[in-house]
């Protein structure tokens, strides 16, 4: 009886131990799969709570919510120079690469725009940037996406606040002849949207009033009249901004979207930059975006299908492609609900239709980037930000507009594109994705830094050394046959 009781006793002690040896594995293997592993079978709220992101929280925006949330976007750089990046807790005139003098406009520019008041405090002209409820909010919605003006001022402000950790790429100075760029801090994309209306009994639009109080303001500035504008950097990336003083705008530097509605005297490639929709869908992190096989849609494609001028091969393209199996090409309104839709859509999705509208460019192109979808762009006359540096052929497929609207080109275009290389365009995507992020503060090789090197690069080479149309179609071509 003793022995079969130490028996007992042993077999009790050794299951207890099997047991917590286990448990301890289980609790290592679990926490290895949280940190390297695929995070798809762990529900988000779940992971969430395990794992703390202690990346100091920057400014984004909530597209189902329309308010800022934190985001955390350390991200892997493209191979262009990537120790040109870099960020930093303090910077000085000599560290930076560009010397920015900012006008002090009055805030019905700029800030007042979203509500913002100087007189709150007679001596504050612009907002508290170093704290970051004190920065106001910019709408939400279609807004978004033409918002490069806020946040390239609101980096100019904190470029000399130490407390603000960003790249030393662009710093303020207070001496215009110290300047290498003078930059004209008018929210002129949100006073479109906001103010371009004549309201009861007004006689002109605050938008327009605006715009003449600009060109007034600039043209009594000894800075303006010293080059006649020619080192300006004025933003106009809404294409029906600044359609009242775009002709005084012809020698100073444009941030704009396209040139689709600017004549070449007062637009072109050689002097202008071209800067990034914000995208308003949410963006996929690299290790969340949904494999080749979990895209179930070949083609996606939605928003407004009948547009004028160039904009007619939406319609076009629409009666040819409709009825595959796996083509997903329907028209969509910028609600809310249809930016959710678009969203699951591109993220469901291999490749992700941008097609020329009323202008060549669109939101689309970087919606389908921050979904890893990769994209289609048939706009003959597009202009792409930072294509001096990026080789869009790597993660983008070009195809002419004349070829498109052949009867089965596309398709076979596209069904005829190997796993293999669509996982090489996707794997690149999720790496230069974060170029295209807007937020604040800045970081390395986003957005915001990547528009100040481009200011750079027009400054220094005073042209353009960017792809020519016809080169992006013959390199897309060689890349999907290499």
């Amino acid at each position: 009886m003793v022995a079969i009781a130490e028996k007992g006793v042993f077999l009790s002690r050794s299951l207890a131990y099997i047991f917590a040896v286990s448990m301890l594995f289980l609790i290592i293997s679990s926490s290895l799969l949280f940190q390297f592993g695929d995070k798809s079978l762990v529900p988000r709220s779940i992971y969430n709570i395990i794992i703390v992101n202690n990346t100091p929280n920057s400014i984004q925006i909530d597209e189902t919510s329309d308010q800022f949330e934190p985001e955390s976007p350390p991200f892997a750089l493209s191979s262009y120079n990537q120790s040109a990046f870099q960020s930093t807790g303090s910077c000085d005139q000599n560290q930076a690469l560009v010397k920015v003098f900012m006008y002090d406009l009055p805030s019905s520019f700029h800030f007042g725009l979203l509500g913002w008041k100087e007189d709150q405090n007679p001596n504050q002209i612009w907002p508290n940037v170093s704290n970051l409820s004190e920065i106001p909010k910019y709408p939400g919605g279609l807004n978004l996406q033409h918002s490069v003006e806020y946040w390239l001022t609101l980096d100019l402000l904190s470029s000399v606040s130490p407390s603000v950790s960003r790249p030393c790429t662009a710093i303020r100075v207070q001496n215009s002849s110290q300047a290498d760029i003078i930059f004209v801090p008018f929210f002129s994309s949100l006073s479109y949207n906001r103010h371009s209306k004549i309201l009861g009994s007004e006689k002109d639009s605050m938008d327009n009033i605006l715009q003449e109080s600009l060109v007034k303001y600039l043209e009594g500035r000894d800075e303006w009249r010293r080059l006649g504008g020619k080192d300006h950097l004025i933003m106009a990336h809404h294409p029906n901004s600044m359609l009242l003083a775009r002709k005084h705008f012809g020698s100073s530097m444009l941030v704009l979207a396209d040139f689709g509605r600017y004549p070449v005297q007062i637009a072109n490639v050689d002097k202008d930059v071209i800067a990034p929709y914000k995208h308003v869908v949410r963006r996929l992190e690299a290790n969340d975006s949904p494999s080749f096989e979990e895209r179930r849609f070949l083609v996606f494609f939605q928003g407004a299908i009948r547009r004028k001028d160039g904009g007619i091969i939406r319609r076009k393209l629409y009666y040819l492609i409709k009825d595959e199996k796996d083509v997903h090409f329907t028209s969509g309104s910028a609600s809310l609900g249809g930016i959710r839709t678009a969203s699951r859509g591109m993220m469901s999705s291999k490749f992700c239709l941008t097609i020329a509208g009323d202008t060549p460019s669109s939101n689309r192109l970087f919606d389908a980037i921050a979904s890893h979808c990769v994209p289609v762009i048939i706009s003959d006359d597009i202009e792409l930000p930072f294509e001096d540096v990026l080789d869009y052929s790597k993660f983008a497929i070009f195809v002419q507009s004349s070829d498109a609207i052949k009867k089965g080109y596309l398709i076979k275009l596209l069904r005829g594109i190997k796993r293999q290389k669509w996982i090489q365009m996707w794997e690149i995507l999720k790496k230069i994705a974060p170029h295209f992020e807007y937020q604040y503060p800045s970081q390395a090789g986003d957005a915001v830094d990547m528009i100040w090197h481009a200011v750079h690069r027009k400054i220094c080479l005073g042209h353009d050394n960017g792809v020519s149309h016809r080169d992006r179609y013959r390199k897309s071509h060689m890349f999907l046959n290499s």
